[in-house]
């Protein structure tokens, strides 16, 4: 796939990839945007053109990561993206999927063990992967902050006991890859659930289970390949600073 570049239409962008729709909104970016190129637009919104150049590009082209173009990008810019697309798996594409399941369920048709599995098995996905993102939102992204703030002031007073409450390092070894149960509830779906009227709803919990998956395996790719190098790499200067 060829590459997304600035001067494109960003209504060619959509039609390049209609799964970059929600990535668009995560930027505050809604449709209606009429002919105007991927730089005006990130222009009129005070958007970071790389930043959001990669961003579409490694969402589109699984090879395409750019690390170290991401790494001159504001850390509280990567981390506001993050935030809001937690936000997106909070408040709209888990309670999709739900809904889903839940007429699944309803049917007559769907009443099978494996139907019933999938939405127990999704439940402990959900509960997982809430406790995953609010530790995020509430240890991982605050302490991005506090170092991004240290950092930038120059500061020693204080430092010693923030890192040692928390680090980068602690953060690696906590992230967990929560996307692999998705993988075993596509397969009780795609395996267990046998074909009927309703196969829609089937296929299309199918397919957003799918569109969840990559896009968490992208988000956790910005994660560890850019968010805690960079921050590690200010923990270290801190350090320096310190002694």
């Amino acid at each position: 796939m060829k590459l997304l570049t600035a001067d494109m239409k960003l209504a060619e962008i959509v039609h390049s990839n209609y799964l970059l729709i929600p990535v668009l909104n995560r930027f505050g970016i809604r449709l209606g945007f009429g002919e105007k190129t991927v730089r005006t637009v990130c222009s009129e919104r005070r958007i970071n053109l790389e930043f959001f150049l990669a961003i579409v590009n490694a969402f589109s082209n699984e090879d395409f990561f750019p690390e170290a173009r991401l790494r001159t990008v504001n850390v509280l810019t990567i981390v506001d993206y993050l935030r809001t697309t937690h936000a997106y798996y909070i408040h709209a594409q888990i309670p999709r999927i739900e809904r889903l399941l839940r007429s699944l369920a309803r049917s007559k048709t769907r009443r099978t063990k494996g139907v019933v599995l999938a939405q127990r098995f999704f439940q402990e996905y959900k509960r997982e992967l809430l406790a995953h993102l609010k530790r995020e939102e509430e240890v991982t992204f605050p302490y991005v902050e506090q170092v991004y703030r240290l950092h930038r002031s120059r500061r020693s007073r204080g430092n010693k006991d923030l890192l040692a409450r928390y680090s980068m390092r602690a953060y690696e070894e906590e992230h967990d890859n929560v996307d692999e149960k998705l993988d075993d509830l596509k397969n009780i779906l795609i395996k267990y659930v046998s074909s009927g009227p309703d196969d829609d709803t089937l296929n299309t919990v199918i397919f957003e289970l799918f569109r969840l998956e990559r896009d968490i395996i992208d988000h956790t790719r910005i994660e560890d390949t850019i968010l805690r190098p960079i921050v590690a790499e200010m923990e270290q200067a801190i350090q320096r600073t310190a002694r």
